[in-house]
């Protein structure tokens, strides 16, 4: 198992939330942490520790990105006019590996950044091979020919647990998806409660 799939149950259950909706995540069996202390009771968090979370949460959740990749797509939302909040959520959708994964092209977000990172991609007909690429709208993200056969995509398009948002066109036969538009926080399916807001309050104070 490599580092970035284990991490993706260790996120999971520091959370005590199934964050991607996976049904193989140990939180459907135990939400309380791992080790013999795992069972302890928890102290209600403090404003300071619900913002931290909601941040680890959101960070998490698209690959565990690190604080420094973090930050700065954060610095960026603040510079926009407009509700910070909406446009963090903007930009990490607007991340190609967010793109594929979306899409239901791999099955993870962990799979979708080595997906990327491995060559697979194409953006307007151009090899990308960034994960953290932003995608404009009207752009349109395909597979390469040569890897339109490998089992991680038939696999990932036959997946029930996910829904392909609606600001998305895919289609499946030629493997290529259309960014339409960025999202809100209302568009994006995220199958647990994040609060961007909550993340402005975090770096607002620190």
């Amino acid at each position: 198992m490599t580092k970035r799939t284990s991490a993706k149950y260790k996120i999971d259950r520091r959370m005590g939330e199934n964050i991607w909706g996976r049904p193989k995540s140990p939180v459907n069996k135990r939400e309380y942490g791992p080790g013999q202390h795992g069972q302890r009771r928890k102290n209600k968090l403090s404003d300071f520790g619900t913002q931290l979370r909601a941040k680890q949460k959101l960070k998490g959740y698209y690959g565990d990105l690190t604080e420094k990749q973090f930050r700065k797509i954060y610095g960026e939302a603040e510079r926009v006019k407009g509700d910070t909040g909406e446009m963090l959520i903007g930009l990490l959708e607007r991340r190609l590996d967010a793109v594929v994964y979306r899409a239901k092209l791999v099955p993870t977000i962990f799979a979708a950044r080595q997906f990327v990172n491995h060559g697979h991609v194409l953006v307007n007909g151009k090899p990308v091979n960034i994960a953290s690429y932003r995608v404009a709208e009207g752009d349109v993200v395909e597979v390469r020919q040569k890897s339109k056969q490998l089992a991680i995509i038939l696999e990932a398009i036959q997946l029930t647990e996910r829904e392909v948002p609606d600001y998305l066109e895919v289609d499946n036969s030629k493997l290529t998806v259309k960014f339409v538009r960025t999202p809100t926080l209302g568009d994006v399916p995220y199958p647990v409660q994040m609060e961007p807001n909550l993340v402005v309050e975090y770096y607002a104070k620190n």
